[in-house]
């Protein structure tokens, strides 16, 4: 017995070493890693589960009067200086009001429907919008033409982030801005790939150097906490020929974390089959209600505070059926304008394609090479970009 005992002990022994040896030199047999295959599928979708939120955050209730207050000051409406009309002095009148040859009482002209705000669901508490103000700086870290996000080192493409927050704190003190970074974790390319679905997704290493640098920029407010009072991540997704039902919850673990969020890009959506970069592409508003359920029922099982959802936008049909997107008090939508050109062209997509088709929110992209192309244009400014109605709550720069 005491023979067996021993045994036993050493067996132990020797699978407990074995066990702290494969801990310490080879931690990634244990989770915290992303491995990819070589046509870009996930094959293990682990991350850090620290990372993860197990109970909720504690924020405070909505204030749904300061809310559809801010919700009045976004929409910029504008101010009616015509004064109702009334009858001259001397003109007859009839009985029963009516307006004959002699003239008679002139109808006071009804007020034109206005737009915005939208009517439609209050978020959950801890909402970062419309109380606060994104500013976000684009791009891919393979790339440094597809936008400034990757086009310059960390530490000078931080501080160039942190100077436009500082632009646009200036110029409207009364709404806070949080600082952003918007990768684009599935790029759309020419190429078909090993699946044929024309778009590469990113290892796990690169999207967790753009978590890494996020915790490096504070924010300079104190009224966003899902990011631990740090910089917010947009993970973008450019399906190419895949579709957002597969491309999404391949970037689950990411999504669970409270500081990331996500971004659909229409433009590559090739749903007739031509290629990404011969036409612009389309989502229909099914497509983008699937990206807002699915985000929804992580932000309830994990106990987070609302995600924020971008929808880039610069044509009319790249997003259909707008009256049957459904904002829902998780998930808060934002209808992106990222067409480039000069001020009156990208006032005018505004103008056309975003404000005639409200659903929450609108963003704008500035591009610092696009936009400026022509002779004697220059990029636009926080105080043009605040004179739109309605005004935009996310901007991005490319």
């Amino acid at each position: 017995m005491k023979k067996a005992l021993k045994v036993f002990a050493g067996v132990f022994a020797g699978i407990l070493f074995l066990a702290v040896f494969l801990l310490f030199f080879f931690p990634s047999l244990f989770g915290g890693v992303v491995s990819y295959s070589k046509s870009g599928e996930i094959l293990n979708k682990m991350i850090p589960e620290e990372k993860i939120p197990k109970k909720a955050l504690v924020v405070e209730p909505l204030n749904k009067e300061a809310y559809d207050k801010k919700l009045e000051e976004l929409a910029n409406n504008p101010v009616s200086t015509t004064p109702p009309s009334a009858p001259l002095l001397n003109e007859a009148r009839l009985p029963d009001g009516q307006g004959g040859e002699g003239g008679g009482d002139s109808p006071t002209p009804k007020p034109k429907p206005t737009l915005w705000p939208v009517k439609t669901v209050y978020p959950n508490a801890g909402a970062i919008l419309p109380f606060n103000r994104i500013v976000a700086y684009y791009g891919n870290l393979y790339s440094t033409k597809m936008g400034v996000l990757g086009q310059y080192p960390e530490t000078e493409m931080i501080s160039r982030l942190k100077a436009e927050v500082k632009k646009w704190e200036l110029a409207d003190p009364s709404t806070p801005v949080i600082p952003a970074l918007h990768y684009i974790a599935v790029v759309a390319q020419g190429n078909a790939g090993d699946d044929g679905k024309y778009r590469a997704r990113m290892p796990g290493s690169e999207i967790e150097k753009v978590l890494a640098m996020a915790d490096k920029i504070p924010a300079r407010n104190a009224a966003h906490n899902a990011a631990g009072g740090n910089a917010i991540v947009f993970l973008d997704i450019q399906v190419g020929f895949s579709t957002v039902q597969t491309e999404i919850p391949l970037l689950e673990k990411y999504l669970k974390l409270p500081n990331v969020h996500l971004a659909i890009d229409p433009e590559f959506s090739m749903k007739s089959g031509i290629r990404p970069g011969k036409i612009v592409g389309t989502y229909d508003a099914s497509d983008i209600n699937f990206v807002a359920e699915y985000l929804a029922k992580l932000v309830k099982e994990n106990n987070l505070t609302p995600k924020i959802l971008i929808v880039h936008r610069y044509t009319q049909k790249m997003v259909t059926n707008y009256k049957q997107i459904k904002p829902l008090p998780e998930v808060q939508i934002v209808m992106h304008m990222d067409g480039w050109g000069g001020q009156a062209k990208k006032i005018g997509t505004y103008r056309n394609f975003i404000y005639p088709e409200p659903v929450q929110f609108t963003g704008f992209k500035l591009f610092y090479k696009n936009d400026v192309f022509d002779a004697g244009t220059s990029l636009m400014t926080p105080e043009t970009l605040l004179k739109l109605n309605p005004r935009p709550i996310y901007i991005q720069y490319q």
